[in-house]
């Protein structure tokens, strides 16, 4: 253990979602996986009154971080060492990795080596080794399919027509491997050999391949069915890094109308409503009132540094310091006055769920999808924006709700305590990894350093008119 020392969810659903997901009224959590429903599972219930001792604030983020850094080291994909889709304890798990969760691997990893976690040369290793595997995949004009069989390499179709490129994923993963890049540039000779990997490898992403001749980027391209997702990446969702990276890149830039006219809807993008006294800022697709789900202001932040960054549209910062407050101040308002909640258990975002027949499934919690079910990696992962509501939710659930909270991986999925306590006891790595990086941001700021550092970034945010 290394204490040692959000969806394309029931594929005729999320499809309907996904060609409605960037309009105006729409919901997106496309980045996220399906899952299939399984049977009730009696196991999960739990009586979530089981307390421990009290730790430290610096005590508590050491072994988060170090306990969810198993999911990326001791529970990898063995032949790829990649990060599996999901991870379920005590089942059998298929080989099946994920692209956009590795690139948060990536960079859970660097915090590793810099927190002791892990050994150094092991974790370059790893490193070595996954670069080698993914310039072995399949990529369709350089960019990375949802899924990857990790013992092939072949791509693991998501959907029918989800059999190519998928541009969202592959950006969440460049965005890991720049970090690498950036973290060991200047190392040993191995070290710079294996930085000269992750550049040529997110390098040779043909971004602008994936415009299809307009002024917009698109999700998914196909050998088989073309551009036919037709699913124009359009904001304001998750995917912010999307646009930055494909205006950064040295060979395969978009012209900066694409942002401007496609990810931007030529300035319709701004908000003028608020919520709780809160501006919204910008519109988010199909959450107008109260923001997305809480993934929205972690994954494209993992690298990209919302602190002083700005635009014409928005200072981002204050835009996800707003859209997880009103997340929290919603969930202590209570309005279906589920159990628990309150300003130390909060937080909506997309993650697995229980169904009403007891089964699990998947959704994007938030403020207007809101089951009852809070998922730690939304208050967790949203640390650097809200420091003292986080810390209080990860020490009430480890402290009073242990055993309901807490498995070999760090903490479970999702966990409600409605009716008898239930834990979804199994994780997914699209939550896990930004519970590592966003924790690591709020302590030293090391992977927004690292990314932000990057020549081609600051020219891609430049070229697109930040101020950073």
């Amino acid at each position: 253990m290394l204490i040692q020392n959000h969806i394309k969810y029931l594929v005729i659903i999320l499809l309907s979602l996904c060609f409605n997901s960037c309009s105006d009224n729409s919901s997106d959590d496309s980045s996220n996986p399906p899952v299939t429903e399984n049977p009730p599972d009696d196991n999960n219930d739990d009586d979530g009154g089981d307390s421990i001792d009290p730790v430290s604030d610096e005590e508590l983020l050491d072994i988060v971080q170090s306990e969810t850094l198993n999911y990326f080291w001791e529970y990898a994909e063995p032949n790829s060492q990649m990060a599996r889709e999901r991870y379920h304890p005590n089942e059998g798990n298929d080989p099946i990795v994920t692209t956009g969760g590795s690139g948060f691997g990536l960079m859970a990893l660097i915090v590793g080596i810099e927190r002791g976690f892990i050994s150094r040369s092991e974790a370059v290793q790893r490193l070595d080794h996954i670069a080698d595997f993914l310039a072995n995949t399949t990529t369709f004009h350089g960019a990375w399919s949802h899924w990857i069989n990790g013992e092939t390499g072949q791509v693991q179709p998501f959907s029918q027509m989800d059999d190519g490129g998928d541009l969202v994923e592959t950006s969440f993963l460049v965005q890991g491997m720049i970090v690498v890049r950036e973290y060991l540039k200047n190392g040993t000779e191995e070290e710079l050999a294996i930085a000269q990997k992750y550049d040529e490898l997110w390098k040779g992403v043909e971004w602008d391949w994936y415009t299809n001749g307009e002024n917009v980027l698109y999700w998914h391209w196909s050998p088989n069915y073309d551009f036919q997702m037709n699913l124009p990446i359009e904001g304001y969702n998750e995917c912010l890094i999307t646009y930055i990276l494909a205006a950064s890149s040295p060979d395969h830039a978009i012209d900066p109308q694409a942002y401007h006219q496609g990810w931007a809807r030529n300035g319709n993008i701004v908000a003028s409503n608020s919520t709780y006294g809160l501006p919204l800022i910008l519109k988010h697709n199909g959450h107008q009132q109260y923001g997305g789900p809480l993934f929205w202001a972690h994954y494209s932040y993992l690298g990209l540094n919302p602190t002083n960054l700005s635009d014409q549209y928005a200072n981002y910062w204050q835009l996800n310091k707003n859209q997880t407050l009103i997340n929290y101040k919603y969930c202590v308002e209570n309005p279906h006055n589920f159990s628990g909640y309150g300003e130390n258990f909060w937080g909506l975002t997309a993650s697995y769920t229980k169904n009403s027949d007891g089964s699990i499934g998947y959704t994007a919690h938030s403020p207007s999808n809101d089951r009852g079910i809070v998922s730690p990696t939304a208050a967790v992962s949203s640390i650097p924006y809200t420091p003292d509501e986080s810390l209080a939710f990860m020490h009430n659930i480890y402290e009073n709700h242990n055993s309901l909270s807490w498995g070999p991986a760090g903490f479970y999925d999702a966990i409600s305590l409605v009716g008898s306590n239930w834990s979804a006891k199994r994780y997914l790595a699209i939550d896990q990894g930004p519970m590592i990086v966003m924790i690591e941001n709020y302590r030293t700021g090391l992977i927004w350093d690292l990314f932000m550092q990057a020549p081609e970034i600051q020219n891609g945010l430049d070229t697109l008119g930040f101020t950073y």
